[in-house]
């Protein structure tokens, strides 16, 4: 149960209304994430502007990978409302039960390709250790695994997003339930 106001849907008015009926026409539902900001709507539709940008422009990361970080980071931190949310949309990419779990209880290593475990220990290790980035250079195993520059800042704002919006989860008390699941459009 969240922690604060959340305006539903069937009461929302004005520019969260609008925000709110947007959503619902482009993602097909209105995920508990968005509604916890509904005391300030204007950091839904920025939020949702930054998701954009991070999870669906052109990039050499693919969508399967920057969701297989997404959830990577999610587990680091505990935020199963993330976790949950972010292995349904890596499960439109990845198949194979093995590298769903691989992801899932990182670091499991010898399952998934050697860029992709990269991706995986860089996101794990900025997560949880991320004053030691700053004096060591950490990008290097993901150079050696021929990512670009452009690449290694996709990864970081990928990873650098997903720490912020799951202390938005986890300090607001969202929890992902089964019904909230599905029927979103990816």
């Amino acid at each position: 149960m969240p922690r604060i106001h959340v305006t539903e849907h069937a009461q929302a008015q004005g520019r969260l209304k609008e925000i709110y009926d947007n959503l619902l026409q482009k993602r097909g539902k209105l995920a508990d994430i968005h509604k916890i900001q509904s005391l300030r709507p204007e950091s839904i539709a920025h939020h949702m502007e930054l998701y954009m940008e991070i999870m669906f422009s052109r990039s050499e990361l693919s969508r399967a990978r920057r969701e297989m970080m997404a959830v990577v980071v999610s587990v680091a931190n505990g935020c199963q409302y993330c976790t949950m949310h972010h292995l349904q949309a890596v499960k439109h990419y990845i198949k194979d039960p093995q590298q769903l779990e691989a992801i899932t209880q990182w670091p499991k290593e010898g399952i998934l390709s050697s860029a992709d475990s990269a991706l995986c220990n860089f996101a794990r290790h900025l997560t949880l250790n991320p004053g030691e980035h700053e004096e060591n250079d950490y990008t290097q195993t993901l150079r050696v695994n021929g990512f670009s520059d452009e690449a290694i800042l996709d990864a970081a704002l990928v990873i650098a997003y997903f720490n912020f919006v799951n202390r938005i989860a986890l300090s607001l008390g969202l929890k992902a339930d089964e019904k909230e699941m599905g029927g979103y459009k990816y």
